[in-house]
């Protein structure tokens, strides 16, 4: 699977540059990373941002940090997913048999989880396998 590169923007990027960015590229889902040292530090849900837009949760002007969604790094065990994870783990991750949690998408990281290389969902797997020869 080749997802396509990832678009990272930081916490104290405005909403609507996320919007903008999201809707140019038909991502539904943004990483974020620290502006100082390019750490992964949470994403931002295209969907989940539409609806806290529209129940005025958030103003298109609001950093980003006011509506992203913060990875807990304490307590639980990353999984680490690269261009070189097998397909059959990560069909297991997105079900939620790895981290006993459904996951939504997945960011596509280097082995060492320095660089952020794109980010792939579960629709994108499907759209992948649909497409591969038998």
């Amino acid at each position: 699977m080749d997802p396509p590169a990832a678009l990272s923007l930081t916490p104290s990027d405005p909403i609507s540059l996320a919007l903008l960015s999201a809707f140019e590229r038909d991502y539904t889902h943004l990483t974020i990373v620290d502006t100082d040292t390019r750490g992964l530090v949470g994403y931002i849900a295209i969907p989940q941002l539409q609806a806290m837009l529209e129940a005025g949760k958030v103003s298109p002007e609001d950093e980003i940090k006011k509506a992203m969604t913060v990875f807990q790094r304490k307590g639980k065990k990353y999984r680490v997913i690269t261009m070189a994870t097998p397909l059959e783990d990560l069909e297991a991750f997105f079900s939620g048999s790895v981290t006993g949690q459904k996951q939504d998408f997945a960011v596509i990281t280097d082995d060492r989880r320095r660089f952020v290389l794109g980010v792939a969902t579960a629709q994108d797997l499907e759209d992948f396998a649909m497409r591969r020869p038998a």
